[in-house]
């Protein structure tokens, strides 16, 4: 025969397409009976009907093999919650990161978790993040590596300071009682974080976590500031930062988020607006007095700090005369046209020069009477809006420093760490808060000084502080930096080699790294990690170098960074550590009062917590607000040290919305809180839903967008294992009495229907692997319901049945179908772990072979098989084509029984005919391989169709395309089918159109059932 000469891996081509085999068939009737009480069969698997006990099917029901097991088909309520805390139990959840530590592996695989913040209640943006990764670290698990996961807890910082506090200002407590009570808040958020993540089946060794404020941790983190110190790369300055007055501390870009509907100068008493100003009386060689430089900005309150105009030196400059006053104004050639149109008055031009013409042009300043200020060049001003010439405030703007720094020019801070305006702003603003009233006097100053051209309503993007929601201002003061500029090219190029998932994430991470020249590392909190410098008490001159932060890190890894406010400073400065130092005696240095963003506390994570020789990890996992957080910090520290990245691939997620893909807000109430998702609310429309259904909503999320959540979400997830349950339920029924270890039989053995679907198992197998490796959960979750709805349910189920119930218990064929069974049900169990791990470990412990096993769970026992054995030349050929006429034979009779007809092929003699042959060697038979599949009452093959046919025949013809040895073999060869109802009456017992008289067994049910007596 064909599949015994054929030697090379084959491959086919058919024409009539992937539905041939799929096409779902009007179910086999003695699929339909329900003999016994155990047994349930699903909607896919046919529904069932009761038999009456006195009729002639009935008396055969205890001789017909239907599916039986207490496996249920669905769990609610209290039920399900308690089966997932008893696998949990059961199955040693909590001891499997440990297990699988100690156990031999050739490779391991580090996913570098990411630390939450220890500030509040597990939230669903947690459940998305955690879920995720830990479906990753079980596939890796799973197929045999040692996965490397250590859970962390981001710790230190101004939101858990304020929370701690409470109604508390931090004046009225010393910094020791402020860290207190902060770690003691945040221990409790930390272990309300660690019980969720816990019971969402995250795995990880829970008593092995790391903390920012363990001294260990600590200790590592001032290693890795000591390096960077060393290298120059951390220094200490004063220029401009983001700061903010609601937190009274400086920040970094990162913990930044922009405000797009801000509205300039919030004013009780005047409208919001875009003020335009000018400076009076020009005076250079090129042109005459009398002409005004109009400028503009949206930070009016920043005009008293002005200290110079700036223009682009290339661009082309106007002055341009108001029709209606007849007054000069010098702009932007460019900018002429929208300003007339602003102004509502036409400008005539007086005459063009470029900018650098205007080189040594002194202004009066508009609001402090007796100032002069210079025009000066610079490459930031645009043409884009305004006016082409820039108000320019040193100390209050970032490209304005860069232009005082190149210039020498004065930087006076005028506004203090409340946000309010000092002394040097004068008499008539001292002490208002700069962006309310402030900004109202400025106007008013303005207006009193005839420079106020015109205010009008602007509502633009502006920087917030990301814990207060509130604005933030850009003030001078003297903090800690790291160089970024000198880090950033050395990052982009180590950004390259690693891989970005989704790869549209690497353009952010690049643009950050463009943006940023320094990273403000000191804060002016109480909670965090001490900076390690001393200050000379009269000089103000820093003492810090290796030795110092040395000694400070070994005393933060035995004692705490408590010690810094704890330990008198003898024993911080210690006489060999002066003497190292060359510096003076101790009573001259008072310890420094900042500590280290928390950005850099967690982006030297991975200096403490991956292991050496070589810290790096496989894979970093967070949301995309991380682009520019801990993504960004762990990068420039790591490249900064060691000048490569601290991990090979990126995934980056979405965040989690509701479905109506709003941000999610109590004001809205459209809160999704996951462990009412788990355990249910009070509400009836929030029922338990389990660990598992949230997973799943993890697992089939497109999770590179935003991903929504909501009761349709919820409910979908709920079905889509209720189903999944149901395919379950059915193979283990059908496993009932089997044990693998004693009734499977070799491949070889089995009919070509059960070869070949172990054939797509494999194919299945290969392809829900690669998803997993791809990190798309999503993509595996629907190789796996097609899988299930066209493989198994829509096919192979339909055409079994009749084998699996009607056959001997211990026939050959029986055996061949749940050996099959048994194997799609182990990779099925297998391929969904990841996703669903309490799930997969009760249908284990269901699975025919475990029994006396309790301590082999389905996560200490691999992956998926998939056995090149299983893809035997010609097979695929044999059932495909089998399953072509099948398809022809379908679509001729459509909405009938195929088990009332009998079948007749017809092929001329070649490749087809043998492939054909070899599902059934007698020319007719109602038994054969090839009647199973077409599911007919009775099936002839032969080389023509009768001339003589019936006049109720059914006609149809089709072909099939034969591609053997990569090509070598090929062969179109055509078929005719011929479908006439069966004269042969229904079988009481297997109910197929296959007995010579009614009520009477068929040969085959006689057999079977004289056997058993």
């Amino acid at each position: 025969m064909l599949l015994c000469r054929t030697s090379a891996v084959s491959q086919s081509i058919a024409r009539w397409g992937s539905t041939a085999r799929r096409r779902g068939a009007v179910l086999h009737p003695a699929l339909s009976f329900n003999y016994r009480s155990c047994q349930s069969v699903s909607s896919t698997e046919g529904e069932t009907q009761p038999v009456d006990a006195g009729s002639s099917q009935g008396q055969y029901r205890d001789s017909v093999l239907l599916p039986c097991t207490d496996f249920p088909i669905k769990l609610t309520g209290q039920k399900l919650l308690d089966r997932e805390l008893e696998i949990q139990r059961m199955c040693g959840f909590a001891e499997l990161y440990s297990w699988q530590r100690e156990r031999k592996a050739k490779k391991e695989f580090c996913l570098h978790d990411g630390p939450p913040y220890a500030n509040g209640d597990p939230h669903v943006g947690h459940a998305l993040n955690k879920i995720l990764k830990d479906i990753r670290n079980r596939f890796e698990m799973l197929r045999g590596r040692q996965v490397h996961y250590v859970p962390g807890w981001d710790c230190h910082g101004m939101p858990i300071e304020l929370k701690a506090l409470g109604e508390l200002g931090p004046s009225s407590l010393s910094a020791l009682q402020i860290r207190q009570k902060a770690r003691q808040f945040a221990e409790r958020a930390i272990a309300r974080q660690k019980a969720a993540f816990q019971r969402w089946g995250v795995m990880a060794d829970w008593d092995k976590c790391y903390y920012t404020f363990d001294g260990a941790y600590e200790a590592a983190q001032l290693k890795v500031f000591q390096e960077m110190h060393s290298k120059g790369l951390i220094y200490q300055d004063y220029k401009p930062v983001f700061w903010s007055p609601s937190s009274r501390t400086a920040l970094a870009e990162a913990e930044l988020e922009y405000n797009p509907e801000h509205v300039t100068g919030i004013s009780r008493q005047s409208p919001p607006f875009l003020l335009y100003f000018y400076f009076l009386h020009l005076r250079s060689l090129i042109m005459l007095c009398g002409v005004s430089v109009l400028v503009w900005t949206t930070q009016p309150w920043t005009i008293p700090a002005n200290q110079a105009v700036c223009y682009m030196p290339n661009a082309q400059y106007s002055v341009l005369k108001r029709a209606d006053s007849g007054q000069l104004l010098l702009v932007a050639t460019e900018r002429a046209a929208g300003l007339a149109a602003l102004l509502g008055t036409e400008l005539e031009s007086k005459g063009t020069f470029t900018g650098s013409e205007l080189e040594g042009g002194i202004c009066r300043h508009p609001t402090i009477p007796g100032k002069e200020v210079p025009l000066l060049p610079a490459n930031h001003v645009t043409m884009g809006k305004g006016t082409g010439l820039v108000h320019t405030a040193p100390a209050h703007g970032m490209e304005d420093f860069s232009v005082a720094s190149h210039f020498k020019l004065s930087v006076e801070c005028i506004v203090d760490e409340e946000g309010r305006f000092t002394e040097l702003a004068g008499p008539e603003l001292a002490n208002l808060h700069a962006m309310d009233e402030g900004t109202e006097k400025v106007i008013c100053m303005l207006k009193e000084s005839g420079a106020l051209v015109r205010e009008e309503p602007c509502v633009h993007s502006y920087p917030y502080d990301w814990r207060t929601k509130k604005p933030v201002i850009i003030r001078p003061s003297k903090q800690w930096f790291i160089n970024t500029a000198s880090l950033k090219d050395k990052a982009k190029e180590v950004l390259q080699k690693v891989r970005v998932m989704p790869e549209s994430a690497r353009g952010g991470l690049l643009s950050m790294l463009d943006r940023r020249t320094y990273w403000c590392i000191s804060r002016q909190r109480s909670w965090g990690v001490p900076i390690p410098v001393f200050y000379h008490k009269d000089t103000g001159e820093a003492l810090i170098n290796k030795h110092t932060v040395s000694h400070i890190s070994t005393l933060f890894k035995e004692k705490g960074s408590d010690c810094w406010w704890e330990l008198p400073l003898e024993s911080l400065l210690p006489p060999e550590v002066l003497k190292k130092s060359k510096a003076g005696p101790v009573e001259d240095y008072v310890r420094g009062e900042d500590v280290l963003d928390i950005w850099f506390d967690s982006g030297a994570s991975w200096a403490a917590v991956l292991e050496e020789p070589e810290p790096r990890a496989d894979m970093y996992v967070e949301g995309k607000d991380q682009i520019g957080g801990w993504f960004q910090s762990s990068l420039l520290t790591s490249v900064a040290v060691r000048n490569k990245a601290p991990y090979k691939s990126l995934v980056v997620h979405g965040f989690a919305v509701s479905e109506k893909g709003e941000k999610m807000s109590k004001s809205l109430g459209n809160v999704v809180d996951p462990q009412v998702v788990i355990n249910g609310g009070t509400d009836p429309t929030t029922p338990a839903y389990g660990a598992d259904a949230l997973r799943w909503w993890v697992a089939e999320s497109n999770v590179f967008s935003e991903v929504q959540i909501g009761p349709t979400a919820l409910r979908s997830a709920r079905d889509s294992i209720n189903k999944l349950r149901n395919t379950l339920k059915f193979l283990l029924g059908n496993l009932q009495g089997f044990d693998p270890r004693t009734h499977a039989v070799d491949p070889k053995e089995m009919q070509y229907l059960d070869q070949y679907m172990l054939h797509l198992l494999r194919g299945y197998s290969i392809k829900v692997t690669d998803a997993y490796s791809e990190f798309d959960a999503g993509r595996a979750i629907r190789v796996l319901q097609a899988f299930i709805n066209r493989d198994l349910s829509s096919f192979y189920f339909s055409i079994i049945k009749d084998r699996l119930y009607c056959e001997p218990e211990g026939s050959l064929g029986r055996r061949s179908c749940q050996t099959v069974l048994e194997e799609v049900l182990d990779g099925l169990t297998r391929s969904i772990a990841p996703i669903l791990p309490h799930l997969a470990e009760e249908v284990y412990l269901h699975a025919p072979g475990h029994d006396g096993m309790w301590l082999c769970t389905l996560f200490r026992s691999g992956w998926v098989k998939s056995s090149s054995v299983w893809r035997r030349p010609g097979l695929e050929e044999a059932v495909e084509g089998a399953c072509a006429i099948r398809d022809s034979f379908l679509s001729s009779i459509p909405g009938k029984n195929a088990a009332q007809y009998d079948l007749t092929v017809a092929i001329e003699p070649g490749l087809l005919f043998e492939l054909m042959e070899s599902l059934q060697e007698e020319p007719t038979a109602t038994c054969s391989q090839l009647t199973e599949l077409m599911m007919s009452a009775r099936t002839t093959l032969t080389s023509s169709l009768p001339r003589d046919l019936p006049a109720d025949t059914l006609l149809a013809s089709g072909s099939f395309l034969i591609n053997l040895e990569g090509g070598v073999i090929r062969e179109d060869s055509a078929f005719s089918i011929a479908a006439v109802p069966t004269s042969a009456a229904r079988c009481p017992r297997c109910r197929r159109y296959t007995s010579d008289t009614p009520d009477c067994l068929c040969p085959r049910c006689q057999s079977v059932l004289s056997v058993a007596a």
